[in-house]
């Protein structure tokens, strides 16, 4: 289940931009750490990072690979979880 819906999620974004005449300026972190990033957008100069989980309450640990970004030369913006949570909530002061 969290396969799917992990590349459903970024088949919708992908597909958003595309609809826009625009060229999806997203990526995918993985590094030597293990760390995982599901879904980085390129953004106005910032980097927004997005984990895609199959939950209805995800917890900080589904975040914890979002600190890979915090380096000197990058600039990290608010990212998100997506989940199945019925509503929207903030797990952290930017990330909802």
């Amino acid at each position: 289940m969290g396969a799917l819906f992990e590349n459903y999620v970024i088949a919708e974004i992908i597909k958003t931009y595309q609809y826009a005449a625009l060229e999806p300026p997203v990526y995918y972190y993985r590094d030597t750490k293990q760390k995982e990033i599901d879904l980085i957008i390129w953004d106005r100069g910032a980097l927004h990072p997005i984990e895609v989980k199959s939950t209805s309450n995800p917890g900080l640990n589904a975040i914890k690979s979002f600190t890979a970004l915090d380096a000197p030369t990058l600039k990290r913006g608010n990212g998100a979880v997506i989940c199945l949570a019925p509503t929207l909530g903030s797990l952290s002061k930017d990330v909802y």
